[in-house]
């Protein structure tokens, strides 16, 4: 899959400009009905709407390079298309998060305070916007939860510290570990974590990479305030709503599972709800045009007013 995206990214660069201008005129009359909802995605992504002046040696796609972040340079490569050449604008590639003192693009932001110059835009897509089909109705799971991962970050270690044997969990650790051998445990599959009603999702460096399947799966995430988002969203999800939020020291963890064990229909409600915000993301056309209109926002307040799509 990897290569014929990266194929088809650099196939990209020969077409010619009207065929873009063609094709988001054609996205923007398939989903018109749908152009209010399209816009409020668009405004919590590029939330300035002011001018904001970028330096004069800002990158435009005449100096735009591929240094390393394959997939982050295509995936805004592609629909930098639509968009003339000499456009200023201002980016960052990784897992850092900081709030630039201007419009910068960003796969990820702070939830917490003024976030509104990181601008979220759909990067590393390839990784982290994977869901999936499952088959296991959540009835049928274990009446427990389940994490696997790499345990390097102190939030993690203390979920490790206060979880790691409970009864309720079946927690262990991908990565070796000097201070607690015991910690690491066999690797566990993505089906195999299908078959408990829970899914630990714990942030990293930034978001939680298992919690775009996670919700779109049968099972309820489950995790501490969630600090970051990307484009999916996530300081938009609501705790009992979308997932179930446990406390930072998941001192209130047994009690939370054990509510919704006793209440299956308050479970269901939430997977009800986060499939339903998984679905917006789900539309390939829907998600192309959104793309589009949030570099259309944003070089619209970095280069002095003007729309700068392409016409």
């Amino acid at each position: 899959m990897k290569f014929f995206y990266y194929l088809n990214s650099l196939l990209l660069n020969i077409v010619p400009s009207f065929v873009f201008q063609r094709r988001k005129n054609q996205l923007e009359r398939l989903f018109e009905k749908d152009k209010q909802a399209i816009q409020a995605r668009v405004d919590y992504y590029c939330k300035p709407n002011e001018l904001h002046e970028l330096p004069s040696d800002a990158t435009t796609q005449y100096s735009y390079r591929r240094r390393g972040k394959s997939a982050y340079f295509y995936d805004l490569k592609q629909y930098l298309h639509y968009f003339p050449k000499h456009l200023k604008f201002a980016y960052y590639f990784g897992d850092h998060v900081k709030v630039e003192s201007q419009p910068t693009l960003y796969k990820a932001r702070p939830t917490q305070g003024d976030n509104s110059t990181s601008v979220l835009f759909k990067l590393d897509k390839m990784r982290h916007f994977r869901f999936i089909e499952d088959n296991v109705e959540y009835a049928d799971k274990k009446d427990m939860a389940v994490f696997r991962g790499a345990v390097k970050q102190k939030h993690r270690i203390r979920f490790m510290q206060a979880m790691f044997g409970h009864p309720l969990v079946d927690a262990g650790q991908s990565n070796p570990s000097k201070d607690h051998p015991e910690w690491q445990q066999p690797f566990m599959s993505v089906d195999d974590q299908l078959q408990y009603k829970f899914i630990i999702c714990l942030e990293g460096n930034d978001v939680a990479s298992n919690l775009k399947w996670v919700m779109s799966s049968n099972s309820i995430a489950i995790t501490p305030k969630m600090k970051f988002e990307t484009w999916f969203m996530e300081g938009s999800l609501k705790p009992g709503v979308h997932y179930i939020e446990v406390k930072e020291d998941w001192s209130d963890f047994e009690e939370k599972v054990n509510y919704y064990l006793q209440n299956p229909d308050k479970a269901e409600n939430i997977l009800n709800n986060a499939h339903e915000h998984v679905a917006q993301f789900q539309n390939k056309d829907m998600e192309d045009l959104v793309c589009i209109k949030t570099l259309e926002k944003y070089f619209s307040v970095t280069n002095g007013g003007k729309e700068g799509s392409r016409g």
